[in-house]
C-alpha cells in the first residue's frame, strides 16, 4: 500500500477507533500474532507495584482502555462478565488506564465494578511497546508469555473475546493453528 493510501487510512481507524459519541463497530479487527509481551511494570491504580511478569504461567487479557473514550466504555461491562466467567479456567485480566487521569480512573474501576487491575499509564509510554495506536486495544497472551491476538483498535465483544479465549485454552487447539475470523495485516 502506498504511504498516501496508508496515511487517510490510519486517520479513519484512529477516528473511529476513540471518538465521544461514534457507534461501537460489530466486530472490533483481530491480528493472529506470536510476539513475547513485553514487561508492563509500574503502579495499579491503588498505588501498588504490578508487572506483567507476575501472570506468566496463566492466559492474560490485557486491555488498554481510557475514560474519555466511549468504546472502552461500551466494552467495559463484557470484559468484566468475561473476567468472572474464565476466573476459574486461571485466565487473568490487566487493564492499561491510557494517558488518563488516576481520579476519573478509580471513579471507572468503582462504576463498573471491574475485578482485576489496571496498571497506571499517564505517559501513554506502553502504548509504544505494545504498538497500539487506537483505544481500545485487547491482547490475549498465552501461559508462556506470547500474545497470541490482538484485538482493535475498537471494542471488543464478549463473544469475540470469548471465543479467542476458549480457542486458547482448548487442549489440543495451539493458538498458532486456530483460526481468528478477522486477520488483517497490521
Amino acid at each position: 500500500m502506498s504511504a498516501r493510501l496508508a496515511a487517510p487510512l490510519l486517520l479513519i481507524v484512529l477516528l473511529a477507533a476513540c471518538t465521544r459519541g461514534g457507534e461501537v463497530p460489530t466486530a472490533a479487527p483481530v491480528r493472529t500474532l506470536s510476539e513475547p509481551l513485553p514487561t508492563l511494570a509500574g503502579k495499579d491504580l491503588d498505588g501498588a507495584q504490578i508487572s506483567t511478569d507476575q501472570f506468566r504461567g496463566r492466559v492474560l487479557v490485557v486491555n488498554a482502555w481510557a475514560t474519555w473514550c466511549t468504546p472502552c466504555e461500551q466494552e467495559q461491562p463484557a470484559l468484566v462478565q468475561i473476567a468472572h466467567r474464565y476466573a476459574s479456567d486461571g485466565v487473568r485480566f490487566l487493564g492499561i488506564d491510557h494517558m488518563d487521569q488516576d481520579a476519573a480512573a478509580a471513579t471507572w474501576i468503582r462504576t463498573y465494578r471491574v475485578p482485576y487491575p489496571s496498571i497506571a499509564d499517564p505517559s501513554g509510554k506502553f502504548a509504544a511497546s505494545l504498538d497500539y495506536f487506537g483505544l481500545p486495544d485487547t491482547y490475549v497472551v498465552d501461559a508462556d508469555g506470547v500474545i497470541r491476538y490482538a484485538i482493535g483498535p475498537g471494542a471488543t465483544s464478549e463473544t469475540q473475546l470469548s471465543q479467542l479465549l476458549d480457542q486458547l485454552l482448548a487442549p489440543q487447539t495451539s493458538a498458532s493453528s486456530a483460526t481468528a475470523t478477522n486477520n488483517p495485516a497490521k
